[in-house]
């Protein structure tokens, strides 16, 4: 039987064999007959594609809230570290600060012709399929009328550094094609151009209205955005609620994240200890044992460029006249003992105290510079040659200036940083060793950041002394010639300018203007140590300590990968598991 079986499947696949050589493999499909009547059968209409689900909350705490959320009007951290959310530059740059192509299709680059030869001109190639949250396409446009923004005199913009001093235009020769063209090879160009860009469509009829963006609701409301969360809500004084945008090319997990302000830094702890936060922001590392005991937080530290620093106002028009003299300067630098103000007040290993302004951006930093030394012995000999003694036996030098008696009590401001207020008053009993008095001022962190034309006092020049933790704009690329070159000091005149120090010194003009257009690395880091040695020696900036930034991360949160940059780049990969 079992023979007979497979002689019969032989002559089975003979004859489909021959089927198939004759051509009757193929077997015609017959057409449906039509309906009865003669009509056609209704088209069957394609599936509409699956739209993405959200879900989960991610809380942040914030103990500062933003001042404003258009970039063109803020360099507040507070408010750059929600920029991810709602408004993606052209290329993102990863935990590894290594960039990656968002709004553009792609890094230019001299091989993919987007870089030209001289380093003069960058065309940007846009992706087609990237539209705003309201579903207007983002366009070469939108790039244009940013630039346009940010140069009219109609706008008080922050700044408009680099585009004033290195872009001759902005064109748009298609709707996906961006060139910006230079007077000279610009090095920083990565960093510093277009990591934001301005919705055309709902900004430019405001512009039209009322002359000027500066007043535009957008900037504290930009419910219209670009990125995967769009602004839903903000309280002030108490929360911002970003909702994820299913329009987002890489739609979020999360279905909202919310910005919880706090009023100061126990009052975040508290929240991170309870579980009541997700992540706690600009932690302090006297804090990390704490946290991390419960086993529920971990503390992540990312360099990201900052160094809190004491920033010295030397403008003649707005400063005390002692500020003037680099030893009254040098003085005030050896009479502050930072070591023990880090050791005491935070962990050494994690920050100890930095040098430079450029000391968390490698390989840019100094060498061969140590931090300046405690020495008060010496700082009060250079008072005293300076003619500051203390005439009147009240503990403060003094020194008769156009026949007026002037106390050498200096105003030394900050926000209301738990940390910087306990910074305070541990300086001014160092001073006293030496005879310097000091106001201690606090401001508002919303007040302390303001620009000159809102009447912030590091603009206007209201202090001898601030200190803050700052990063170049430009980070990890070093360039920060806005902040140092004579023509961006801050003034009625110029009040976008962001020197709020009031210094100049032609030799950092020149050297500034020589490593932006430098694009040889090697050179560029001499260029930057010749900076650093003449920054040091004039006694404007003294470092506090190396503050990488600090984030506590519940347990229930995952995929989060901070970068130095945008420290939230990756928040459309996040989820939350309970």
């Amino acid at each position: 039987m079992k023979q007979k079986f497979f002689v019969l499947l032989a002559l089975l696949v003979l004859v489909s064999m021959l089927m198939t050589a004759c051509g009757g493999g193929a077997v015609e499909t017959p057409a449906s007959e039509p309906p009865a009547g003669g009509q056609e059968p209704a088209p069957v209409e394609p599936a509409a594609p699956a739209q993405p689900t959200f879900s989960g909350t991610v809380t942040i705490t914030f103990t500062q809230e933003p001042d404003n959320l258009n970039p063109m009007y803020t360099d507040m951290s507070f408010s750059g570290y929600l920029r991810p959310f709602y408004l993606k530059p052209s290329w993102d740059f990863d935990e590894n600060a290594k960039p990656i192509p968002v709004l553009a299709k792609e890094i230019p680059s001299v091989d993919n012709g987007g870089l030209s030869a001289d380093g003069k001109s960058v065309t940007i190639k846009l992706r087609d399929d990237i539209t705003w949250s309201d579903g207007e396409p983002l366009t070469a446009d939108d790039y244009v009328f940013t630039y346009d923004m940010i140069m009219s005199d109609k706008n008080v913009p922050l700044s408009r550094y680099p585009y004033e001093d290195y872009v001759t235009s902005v064109e748009a020769p298609d709707p996906t094609t961006v060139v910006i063209t230079f007077n000279k090879p610009f090095a920083a160009w990565l960093t510093s151009l277009f990591y934001w860009v301005l919705p055309k469509h709902i900004l430019q009829p405001v512009f039209e209205a009322d002359g000027t963006i500066d007043n535009a609701e957008w900037n504290r409301n930009p419910t219209v955005g670009v990125g995967p969360f769009m602004l839903s809500e903000w309280e002030t004084g108490s929360h911002l609620a970003f909702k994820a945008n299913p329009n987002w090319i890489q739609p979020p997990k999360l279905e909202q994240v919310f910005i919880r302000i706090v009023p100061d830094d126990a009052a975040q702890e508290a929240a991170i200890l309870a579980g009541d936060t997700d992540i706690g922001v600009f932690l302090s590392s006297d804090q990390i044992d704490k946290l991390e005991a419960t086993g529920k937080v971990k503390v992540v530290a990312v360099t990201s460029g900052y160094n809190e620093a004491w920033f010295l106002n030397v403008n003649p028009d707005t400063t005390h006249p002692a500020m003037l003299d680099v030893n009254v300067r040098k003085a005030i630098a050896l009479a502050t003992d930072r070591f023990t103000i880090v050791n005491d007040l935070l962990k050494a290993e994690i920050n100890p105290v930095n040098v430079t302004y450029w000391d968390m951006t490698p390989p840019y930093q100094t060498d061969t510079l140590k931090p300046y030394p405690y020495d008060p012995e010496q700082a009060k000999q250079l008072l005293d040659a300076a003619g500051w003694i203390d005439s009147d036996g009240d503990g403060i030098r003094d020194k008769v200036i156009d026949g007026k008696k002037v106390d050498l009590k200096l105003r030394y401001i900050t926000n209301q940083r738990e940390l910087r207020k306990n910074v305070q008053a541990v300086v001014e009993q160092q001073w006293k060793l030496v005879g310097i008095g000091v106001e201690l001022i606090n401001y508002s962190s919303d007040v302390f950041w303001n620009s000159y034309n809102d009447g912030g006092p590091q603009a206007q020049g209201l202090y001898e002394i601030a200190e803050f933790s700052s990063v170049q704009d430009s980070y990890p690329d070093p360039d920060a010639s806005s902040g140092w070159t004579c023509d961006q000091i801050t003034s009625a005149d110029n009040p976008e300018g962001g020197n709020n120090q009031g210094y100049c010194n032609p030799e950092i003009d020149k050297l500034m203007a020589e490593q932006a257009t430098t694009l040889d690395p090697v050179k560029r880091k001499e260029l930057y140590n010749q900076i650093e040695q003449i920054i040091y020696d004039d006694y404007v900036y003294i470092g506090m300590w190396k503050d990488p930034d600090l984030w506590s991360v519940s347990s229930r949160l995952k995929n989060v990968k901070f970068s130095g940059v945008y420290p939230f780049w990756n928040a459309y990969e996040w989820e939350v598991t309970d």
